[in-house]
């Protein structure tokens, strides 16, 4: 029997080692379709690295007198080598390497009573397609920023009722994986920013009913939806826990709920990984 089907963890870090110094990158247990990989860079006594998958800059911060680099990575990611490159430019400098384990995701079955919202008109599929490219958009906004607040609270009080990653089927029919966290709460429930950050965007989608962008620096981007009241605007600071809007059941939705999406390098991730009852898994970067 061989040394990798015996021992797979250990041929598979023999195997990165075997790499070139400039393509290692430390492994961690995040590293999954949907997760975020923490990367170590070196001592923060020089500039900040700058970090790119794909052409996305990457989330820097010094943590502990090092650069650490904060990795969201694509939920459709296959398991295997993901290159990222450390550089000035993302089509220049030096490769990366991370292993990227295999995650599989439950699968949940949902009706809905509306069926204009699961075969869509020709209209409604324009406006899908029109909000899918300006969503896309706003995911990818970036602000630099020397710090970026990863100690969150919790968004609203209220029941987990969905889970990110879930494989979903809308009265019988394949849709995209959830893209964020739900929680349950009756309608004109609180809902609060979970860190300080700047507006970035309030809309009213198909699919997101009311919803909220917020921008809290170096492509970490929060999303509220669902809301039935909203109570900022484009370009206003708010501090961490400041109220954003209340609890509603707009655009497609089952009943009551906030639905909740992390971004960080322009794709979703698990929103549980930044709260504290994710036990052992906690994204803290406080320096």
């Amino acid at each position: 029997m061989t040394l990798r089907r015996r021992f797979p963890r250990l041929a598979l870090l023999l195997a990165l080692l075997c790499l070139p110094p400039a393509l290692r990158a430390q492994l961690h247990p995040l590293a999954v379709p949907g997760g975020v990989a923490r990367l170590e860079l070196g001592p923060d006594t020089a500039a900040r690295p700058q970090l790119w998958l794909g052409d996305q800059p990457v989330t820097v911060l010094a943590r502990q007198g090092r650069w650490q680099a904060l990795v969201g990575i694509p939920l459709d990611t296959p398991a295997g080598t993901l290159i990222l490159r450390q550089g000035p430019r993302p089509d220049q400098g030096s490769p990366l390497a991370l292993r990227v384990e295999p995650r599989q995701y439950p699968v949940q079955n949902l009706r809905l009573k509306n069926k204009g919202q699961v075969e869509l008109s020709p209209e409604n599929e324009a406006r899908v397609a029109r909000e899918h490219e300006e969503i896309a958009r706003l995911k990818r906004h970036w602000r630099d920023t020397p710090y970026v607040d990863t100690d969150f609270v919790r968004p609203a009080a209220g029941r987990l009722s969905g889970r990110f990653g879930v494989r979903r089927f809308f009265n019988g029919q394949p849709r995209a994986p959830h893209s964020g966290l739900d929680i349950a709460a009756a309608r004109g429930t609180p809902v609060r920013t979970v860190s300080g950050g700047q507006v970035l965007a309030v809309a009213d989608y198909f699919f997101n009913g009311h919803s909220v962008f917020i921008d809290h620096g170096q492509g970490l981007i929060s999303l509220y939806c669902h809301l039935d009241g909203i109570d900022v605007h484009p370009g206003q600071w708010l501090e961490k826990g400041a109220p954003i809007g209340t609890v509603g059941s707009t655009g497609r939705s089952t009943g009551p709920h906030l639905h909740w999406t992390m971004v960080l390098n322009g794709t979703n991730v698990d929103p549980a990984l930044f709260l504290h009852q994710s036990a052992g898994t906690s994204l803290d970067t406080r320096p």
